[in-house]
């Protein structure tokens, strides 16, 4: 969602927030802006756009002081223009905001009814306002922080801005992520610590509902009853080198090629190999006792829920309940004494499926979390965390975040099979010595970029693709679509190969290309006769599977991505690859923005 960087220095901020910014426009890029505290004045710059805009505003219209706050933009409420875009002020405060208020409405109308006006059509500058008249009617900036919070409902962060004391900030935060660092005689407010890597790596997550005063001096938190506390300060680890291109030419195609060594990493920390043991973290709850598994999740990592569905309910035998996030809660759902309600997320932050972590928590369920960022607010409120270590993901469309938490679902559905004695010995054996192969078969799958994307001009001009996959391979049709329509704007849908001649089917004539995900094996057969029924009425097949299928059905296609043999268990890992660099060449062949598709960003902090 929206990114929020605020710095009280001791030298010039203006450009420190520009490079923060670029660090966070992964979060939201539909507008950005500053402010600073200059001589006694809240001095902005916005722009409506990427960040580029703004970075050429300030170079027509320079700024820059000891403190200032700055935003970058994932528009919710009011439509992403310059007079929309962060920094909100009055004559007395700023503010940047990441999240929603939900009872904006009706305290807009309160403020209107008592003589304020308004700027802009966003929730965010009610805040501001409330704030402001606090400060007018002489309130120190706590003191009028702490009037106004307990009336915002909803989901946020806050950077506020004060004009009458440019040697401190106020941060806060209900549902949505904010992070304090500490410097040397300075101090800084983030979204995340990657907004902060190339300032420090001292720094302290704020818990729900804190809201934290920060200075030259310091910061003092203070917990949502407005009690002084402490909160731990730790190392950050995160590394502005993460988020470099390096050669490649956009950070999704870095992190398509990034994916052997990621998930050779998070295997490493989830196998012994010398044992053929899966090794959990720690936890204090009988894994065996657990009878039904409900997992929440949204996009990509959804899809990662449905192949894990596979699993669980193959090797362990315990049923599976699929739900997702934004849906979850409105259902009422079932959840009997001690199930086991397993969360998957990239960020750990996502709003949907933290309010169903809290909903699952408060039915007494045993909460295990999947995500890539360790110390994230899922992460801190789960009791098993299974982190993937992905690295950072800056591409919008998550590439390597997806198979290392297939990676990890594997791992994890191995390990209650052997808790609940459906798995002997031997049989777990069997499946780390598959995932071991896993990294070299991604890097073989790896090998036919070249060939994807000398194929990619027969799909771009299509206005919609359909995607054929049965079993686990159903889940990749999914995401495959999902890809394609994330970055290159095609219309596309993925379904269970059987499913085609229960109404899709209508669909298909000789401008829709069908690609079909057929690794060879027991359901091969059943995939190739689904692919013979499309075939039949003139639509264009791409048919994604190894040398022994392609040699079986490959003739007739449109166009053929060849994948290695591999193990039924690995084969949505690496039959991600082809759906993932197809829908980057596809996207490049295009021209569209590929690490920043329109409408987008990565961390969707608002339900």
């Amino acid at each position: 969602m929206c990114g929020i960087i605020g710095i009280v220095g001791t030298e010039p901020v203006a450009q420190r927030l520009i490079d923060a910014l670029r660090r966070m426009e992964y979060r939201g890029y539909d507008s950005a802006g500053l402010c600073v505290v200059s001589e006694g004045e809240l001095v902005r710059r916005r722009a409506e756009g990427k960040l580029a805009n703004l970075v050429n505003v300030l170079a027509e219209s320079p700024v820059d002081a000891m403190t200032g706050i700055a935003h970058t933009r994932w528009a919710t409420h009011g439509a992403p223009t310059t007079q929309n875009a962060h920094p909100h002020a009055t004559g007395e405060v700023a503010i940047v905001h990441n999240g929603i208020i939900e009872n904006f409405a009706q305290l807009r109308a309160e403020l209107l009814a008592r003589g304020r006006t308004f700027e802009s059509e966003t929730d965010s500058e009610i805040v501001a306002h409330l704030v402001s008249e606090q400060i007018e009617a002489g309130k120190s900036p706590q003191e009028a922080v702490s009037e106004v919070l307990p009336r915002l409902r909803g989901a946020f962060s806050l950077a506020i801005a004060f004009r009458q004391h440019p040697d401190l900030l106020i941060g806060a935060r209900l549902g949505s992520p904010l992070v304090v660092g500490l410097g040397e005689g300075e101090s800084y407010l983030g979204s995340d610590a990657l907004a902060l890597a190339s300032l420090t790596q001292q720094i302290t997550y704020l818990d729900e509902g804190d809201w934290a005063v920060i200075s030259r001096d310091g910061v003092q938190i203070y917990d949502r009853d407005n009690h002084p506390v402490t909160r731990e300060v730790v190392a950050s680890g995160a590394s502005a080198a993460a988020i470099e291109k390096g050669n490649f030419h956009h950070f999704m195609q870095k992190e398509i090629f990034e994916q052997p060594t990621v998930v050779a990493q998070t295997l490493q920390s989830y196998l012994r190999p010398i044992e053929r043991k899966v090794a959990l973290p720690q936890f204090d709850f009988d894994i065996s006792a657990v009878d039904r598994i409900t997992i929440v999740a949204c996009g990509t990592s959804y899809y990662a829920a449905m192949v894990a569905k596979y699993w669980f309910e193959s090797f362990a035998r315990v049923p599976v309940d699929i739900d997702f996030a934004s849906e979850f809660r409105y259902r009422d759902p079932i959840l009997q004494p001690g199930g086991l309600a397993l969360f998957i997320s990239q960020s750990g932050e996502t709003a949907d499926t933290l309010a169903a972590l809290r909903h699952c928590k408060a039915q007494g369920q045993v909460i295990a979390v999947v995500v890539n960022v360790p110390t994230s607010t899922m992460a801190r409120e789960a009791d098993l965390l299974l982190p993937t270590h992905a690295g950072p993901e800056i591409g919008v469309a998550s590439t390597k975040a997806f198979t290392c938490q297939l990676a990890v679902l594997a791992a994890l559905a191995a390990h209650f099979a052997v808790k609940k004695g459906r798995m002997s010995a031997e049989e777990e054996a069997e499946v780390v010595a598959h995932l071991l192969e896993a990294p070299a078969s991604l890097n073989q799958a790896l090998e036919h970029d070249d060939e994807i994307q000398a194929m990619a001009h027969l799909i771009a001009p299509a206005r919609d693709v359909l995607y054929l996959g049965r079993g686990p391979d159903f889940p990749l049709a999914l995401e495959g679509a999902l890809k394609l329509k994330e970055i290159s704007y095609i219309h596309a849908e993925g379904y269970a190969s059987g499913e085609m001649k229960h109404g899709p089917i209508a669909l298909i004539d000789e401008a829709v290309p069908v690609i079909v995900i057929a690794p060879s094996g027991p359901l091969f057969e059943k995939t190739v006769s689904n692919m013979q029924e499309v075939r039949a009425r003139g639509g264009r097949i791409v048919l994604i599977s190894d040398a022994e299928g392609l040699a079986e059905a490959g003739e007739g296609c449109m166009a053929t991505i060849e994948m290695p043999k591999v193990h039924p268990l690995i084969a949505p890992l690496v039959y991600a690859i082809p759906v993932q660099l197809l829908a980057y060449h596809v996207a490049c062949v295009k021209g569209t923005d590929v690490d920043q598709p329109r409408n987008l960003a990565k961390s969707v902090t608002v339900e």
